[in-house]
Formats: C-alpha cells, sequence, structure tokens
C-alpha cells in the first residue's frame, strides 16, 4: 500500500487520467501541472503523442516568471485558449492531474474557458 505523498499523487493522477480517456472521444488533452514556483498548462494530442499548444509562467515574453499564484494562473488559461485557437483546436478535456479542481487549476480552466475553449 502506498503510503508516501508522492505514491499517493501518482495514483491520485492516473486515476483521473484513466477516467478521462474513457470520455475523452478523441480530444486533445489540456494538461496542467503545477510546482511551487511555476504553473504550466498543455494541449496534448494522445494519439500522435505530440504537444499542439502550450503555455508556462517560465516564458520570460509572459512577464510571470516564479509566480504561481491564481492571477497567473488565470493569464496562463488565456494564453492556453489564444494559442490552441491558433493552432485550430476549438475543444478539449482537461486533465487536472493529481491536482484538486480548486484555486489555481479552476483559475487556469475557468480563464481557458472564457478564452473559447470548449472542456
Amino acid at each position: 500500500m502506498a503510503n508516501n505523498k508522492r505514491a499517493l499523487f501518482q495514483r491520485r493522477r492516473l486515476r483521473v487520467r484513466n477516467k478521462l480517456r474513457k470520455v475523452a472521444a478523441g480530444r486533445p488533452r489540456l494538461s496542467v501541472h503545477r510546482s511551487l514556483k511555476n504553473i504550466s498548462a498543455q494541449v496534448i494530442d494522445d494519439v500522435q503523442g505530440r504537444t499542439l499548444a502550450a503555455a508556462s509562467t517560465l516564458e520570460p515574453k509572459l512577464g510571470l516568471v516564479g509566480k504561481n499564484n491564481v492571477e497567473a494562473s488565470a493569464k496562463i488559461g488565456a494564453e492556453i485558449a489564444q494559442r490552441a485557437k491558433a493552432a485550430g483546436i476549438e475543444e478539449v478535456y482537461l486533465d487536472r492531474g493529481g491536482y484538486l479542481f480548486h484555486g489555481k487549476v479552476k483559475a487556469l480552466a475557468d480563464a481557458a474557458r472564457e478564452g473559447g475553449l470548449k472542456f
């Protein structure tokens, strides 16, 4: 039985991802990753195994380097929506990983929805 935090997180992430694959219907996956200092999002085509669009607070041109708060998450959500639309992607499914849909992850998702992504 997994008792440490990392192992529990891995199990939760795989459980969420496997449930989402059942309802994916060929849509790309909007994957969210957050660390203590940054947050990033990618739109991934799992069939081809390619990243179609990405945005992160690590990008200097966004001016959010080292920021991991709700406001930065909302800006990343809007940016990923813009880049996905430019790549011709309208519908995705949200892969929150092992993170709760709360706070930063929710702000990113809401901003992506406002930006025109459907999920």
